[in-house]
């Protein structure tokens, strides 16, 4: 038997868009314990451990949306569900990266280490010969080579893997905020609107923010 249900309030449909946005910042204040020996990786470990089980909520509370009786069919209702589903794909498709991104870390530390860098390795500061732009204070060049010695490599490609798990830390970062912040512009645009009549128009601007983000990326793409 089929209990039809009332459509969900615009209040209802924000308040889902606003937690799944909440979710996805979660993620950046995930923490991981990080071995010594796994230290280059402290970057990414929270991300990568709190980012698969929000994307599996998520994607359990939309399943959950569009199986309710009805479906989805307001303009508020579509609106939502359209935005949600951005989310969700956008989120799976960064942790996916993150993934790959750690895959190669690892593997590169599996590989038998050269010699060590003689920039890392020098007693003084990095000067403008070196291929990093910044100086490394004495105390700084103690703690990459007691970290990489923790970590069995040489402080050189000590330095070249934590700076990759950086820069996946960073696009992970950027990524769930650009979700979390186009959810909760979404939550308001459904929140504000004085009728039920949104999304009903044929340019740009009737698209939900995360839609149309990622129009954009496509294009840039291209």
């Amino acid at each position: 038997m089929t209990v039809d249900h009332a459509p969900l309030a615009r209040t209802e449909l924000a308040g889902l868009l606003t937690e799944a946005a909440q979710s996805v910042s979660g993620i950046l204040t995930a923490e991981h314990p990080t071995a010594a020996s796994r230290s280059y990786l402290h970057p990414v470990l929270g991300a990568l451990s709190a980012g698969p089980r929000v994307a599996c909520e998520l994607n359990d509370r939309l399943e959950e949306f569009v199986a309710d009786e009805p479906r989805p069919a307001t303009p508020a209702g579509l609106f939502t569900l359209a935005s949600y589903a951005s989310a969700l794909g956008w989120l799976t498709e960064s942790l996916a990266e993150l993934t790959t991104s750690v895959d190669q870390i690892c593997t590169r530390v599996g590989i038998p280490t050269g010699p060590p860098d003689p920039a890392i390795a020098a007693p003084a500061g990095v000067g403008q010969d070196s291929k990093f732009d910044f100086a490394v204070s004495a105390l700084e060049l103690a703690a990459i080579r007691t970290a990489a010695e923790a970590a069995g490599l040489v402080p050189g490609d000590y330095v070249e893997v934590l700076s990759e798990s950086l820069l996946a830390a960073s696009r992970i970062t950027d990524a769930c905020m650009e979700i979390s912040s186009g959810l909760r512009e979404d939550a308001q645009y459904v929140l504000g609107e004085a009728t039920d009549h949104v999304w009903i128009g044929d340019g740009p601007d009737s698209l939900p923010t995360l839609v149309r983000s990622l129009l954009a990326r496509m294009e840039t793409a291209e």
